[in-house]
């Protein structure tokens, strides 16, 4: 289930990210093991984080995720390992909030997709899923909540 999707103007956001390239079927197990990662990182270099983590998928093709796992930053990072410091820039983006479990999200997409086209706008290749509320927040998955943006070309 989506709320009512909106077309939004989104800020530019300075960002700590790891970049991945890995085939579909392994996003559970990578998932966890890199926010960690990239978490540490930031925690380590004594910056906090400013808003939810968040990936944004660059380019999927049916078996493959080519995404950045990353975390919106106060101040700008120092590469360490595979953590990068990253800028967001500002972004119209059709964006709407899925709520439910991960195993979900293929639905949820759909009915923005739809939407989008219904509304007569073009998306680019690239989203982003934000990760609002989530299994640290609670074990049933009708609390979780994934915020979806699709930026346009239009």
């Amino acid at each position: 289930m989506i709320d009512k999707p909106q077309i939004v103007q989104t800020t530019s956001r300075t960002t700590a990210l790891i970049h991945l390239t890995i085939p579909r079927s392994e996003i559970q197990k990578v998932m966890g093991p890199t926010l960690k990662e990239l978490m540490g990182a930031v925690a380590a270099q004594g910056i906090a984080p400013t808003g939810p983590c968040f990936a944004h998928h660059l380019w999927m093709e049916p078996g493959t995720f080519d995404f950045e796992v990353s975390v919106p930053v106060a101040t700008p990072i120092t590469a360490v390992g595979r953590v990068q410091p990253g800028e967001w820039p500002a972004t119209r983006v059709a964006r709407t909030v899925y709520h439910g479990g991960y195993e979900g999200l293929r639905g949820g997409w759909s009915e923005l997709m739809a939407w989008i086209a219904a509304e007569g706008h073009t998306p680019r290749p690239d989203l982003w899923e934000g990760y609002l509320a989530g299994p640290e927040s609670g074990s049933d998955p009708a609390g979780w909540r994934t915020e979806l943006s699709r930026p346009l070309i239009d």
